[in-house]
C-alpha cells in the first residue's frame, strides 16, 4: 500500500497520500465524487491559480496577510504555472459540489503546502491563501478568466486564421466557375471564390460579435465573496485584485458593477456560449460544403480533391475520405450539445449563487478548445491544401439548362422552362436548345449565357 498521512479540517481527520500537495478538503472531494473521471480543463486551473496570485499581492498591499507570506503563496502559484504535471494536484472531479468549493479548496490548500515550504511558516489555506475570497465569488471569475484568456490566446487567432486562409484561398480561385446549387438542386453559377468568400465572412462576424462578448467576460466578480456584499473582503480589494491580475496576464480585466449579478448568474458565459454554437454552425457548413464538392470522385460532384491524409477504409483499397470535415464536423457537434448544457446550468442561479459553476466552466473551456483546434485544422488540412477539378465543373456547367433564366427579361419565364425542360430531357447543352427555340443569334446567346459574366 502506498504511504499515507493524517490531516485535519473543520470536520475532523482524512487520510491523505503522503506526497500529495492538497489536504483534507481535497481529500474529501475526492472520496465523495467518483462521477467522471474528468478533472476541469487545465486552462480554469490556471486561471485558480492566477486568482490566487492576485489575490496574494492585492492583500499584501493592503495589509491584509503578511507580506512574507503573500509573497511566498505568489511563488508557489508561479512554481505551480510552470509545472509541466499540473494537473496531477488536482483531481477534483467536474462533477462535485455546484459553487466548485471542493476545487477553490484544492488550489487553497495545494498552494499553503508550497508556500509553507518556501517561507518555513505555516501558512493557512483558508485565512491566508483564500483571504478575502470566497468560492462563489472565486470560481465565477476563474470561469470568466480562463475563458477570456483562452478565446483571447487560442479562439480568435485561430478564427482569424480560417478566415485568412480563405480568403487567400478564394482569391486564388476567381477565375474557376461552377453550378451554384439551392436545395441541393442545379442554380445559376457562382465563381468557386465567391462561395469561399463567403466562408471568410461568416467566420469574420463571428470575430467581431466574440471580440463584443469579451467585454462582458472581463468584468469580475472577485470582491463579492460568498452572496456579492463583500464580507470579509477589504473595500478596494476589487480594485487592487484587478490591478495585480492585469499586470500578471497584460490584460483589461476589471470589477462588475454589481456582484450579485456575477455571483448569483452566469449570464455572460450563457451569451458566449451561444456565440461559441453560432461559429460551430458555421464550422458545420463550410465542412459539409467541402464533402459535398469532394464527394466522388466518380459518383459525387468530384469539383475538388482534398488532400489525401490517410488511408479511407479497412476493407475497400484506395479509398480516402473527408476525415478533416469529418473530424470538424462531429467537434463542432459537441459544442452545440455542451451549450444546451451550459445553458440548463445557466437556469440554476437560485436566489444569490448559481450551483453549476463547474459544470459551466468545463463546457465553455472544452467548446473553445474544439472551435480553436478545428479552425486551424481546417484551414490547414482541407481549405488551403484541395485542388480543383475544372474539368468537372465545366462539363457540368456546360448540361445546366438553369442558365436558360438569364433569358427570362428576353424570352420569358414559360418559354425559357420549356427550354430548360427540353434540354434536362435530351441531356444537350442549353445554348444548342435555346438557338433551336428561339430567334437569336449563337453570338448573342453566348454572350447572355457566358457562365462568367453571370456570376457578376
Amino acid at each position: 500500500m502506498s504511504e499515507t498521512r493524517i490531516e485535519k479540517d473543520s470536520m475532523g481527520a482524512v487520510t491523505v497520500p503522503a506526497n500529495a500537495l492538497y489536504g483534507a478538503q481535497t481529500q474529501r472531494a475526492i472520496d465523495n465524487f467518483p462521477l467522471s473521471g474528468q478533472a476541469l480543463p487545465q486552462g480554469f486551473i490556471r486561471a485558480l491559480i492566477l486568482i490566487k496570485q492576485a489575490a496574494a499581492l492585492a492583500n499584501k498591499a493592503l495589509e491584509v496577510i503578511p507580506s512574507e507570506i503573500a509573497d511566498a503563496i505568489a511563488h508557489a502559484s508561479q512554481k505551480l504555472l510552470q509545472d509541466d504535471d499540473l494537473m496531477q494536484h488536482f483531481p477534483v472531479d467536474v462533477f462535485q459540489t455546484g459553487s466548485g468549493t471542493s476545487s477553490n479548496m484544492n488550489a487553497n490548500e495545494v498552494l499553503a503546502t508550497l508556500a509553507s515550504n518556501i517561507c518555513n511558516t505555516k501558512v493557512s489555506p483558508n485565512d491566508h491563501v483564500n483571504a478575502g475570497q470566497s468560492s462563489n465569488d472565486v470560481i465565477p471569475t476563474a470561469i470568466h478568466v480562463s475563458a477570456a484568456l483562452a478565446i483571447d490566446e487560442e479562439l480568435l487567432p485561430a478564427l482569424q486564421h480560417l478566415a485568412k486562409t480563405t480568403q487567400e484561398k478564394a482569391n486564388s480561385l476567381n477565375d474557376f466557375v461552377k453550378t451554384g446549387r439551392t436545395h441541393l438542386m442545379d442554380a445559376m453559377p457562382v465563381r468557386m471564390s465567391q462561395s469561399l468568400t463567403t466562408w471568410a465572412d461568416q467566420i469574420n462576424t463571428h470575430i467581431e460579435r466574440l471580440t463584443e462578448l469579451q467585454k462582458g467576460l472581463k468584468t469580475l466578480a472577485q470582491g463579492g465573496t460568498a452572496v456579492g456584499t463583500g464580507i470579509n473582503a477589504a473595500p478596494d480589494f476589487s480594485q487592487h485584485f484587478c490591478t495585480q491580475l492585469n499586470g500578471i496576464t497584460n490584460n483589461e480585466f476589471s470589477p462588475a458593477n454589481n456582484f450579485f449579478t456575477h455571483i448569483s448568474s452566469q449570464d455572460h458565459a450563457v451569451m458566449v456560449s451561444g456565440q461559441l454554437k453560432a461559429v460551430a454552425t458555421s464550422i458545420i457548413k463550410i465542412s459539409n460544403d467541402l464533402r459535398w464538392m469532394n464527394s466522388g470522385p466518380l459518383a459525387g460532384l468530384g469539383e475538388i480533391e482534398l488532400q489525401a491524409l490517410q488511408p479511407g477504409s479497412s476493407i475497400m483499397p484506395g479509398k480516402v475520405n473527408p476525415v478533416i470535415p469529418e473530424a470538424c464536423v462531429m467537434a463542432a457537434m459537441q459544442v452545440m450539445g455542451n451549450d444546451l448544457a451550459i445553458s440548463l446550468g445557466g437556469q440554476s442561479g437560485n436566489f444569490e449563487l448559481n450551483v453549476t459553476l463547474p459544470l459551466i466552466a468545463k463546457n465553455l473551456i472544452e467548446s473553445i478548445t474544439l472551435l480553436s483546434n478545428s479552425s486551424v485544422l481546417l484551414a490547414d488540412k482541407a481549405i488551403a491544401t484541395f485542388k480543383v477539378n475544372k474539368q468537372n465543373l465545366e462539363a457540368a456547367l456546360a448540361r445546366n439548362p438553369i442558365l436558360v433564366t438569364a433569358l427570362n427579361p428576353i424570352i420569358g419565364y414559360l418559354k425559357a422552362a420549356e427550354i430548360a425542360k427540353k434540354a434536362y430531357a435530351s441531356g444537350r447543352p442549353i445554348i444548342d436548345v435555346a438557338q433551336e427555340e428561339t430567334d437569336m443569334a449563337r453570338e448573342q446567346l453566348e454572350k447572355i449565357l457566358d457562365p462568367y459574366k453571370l456570376t457578376n
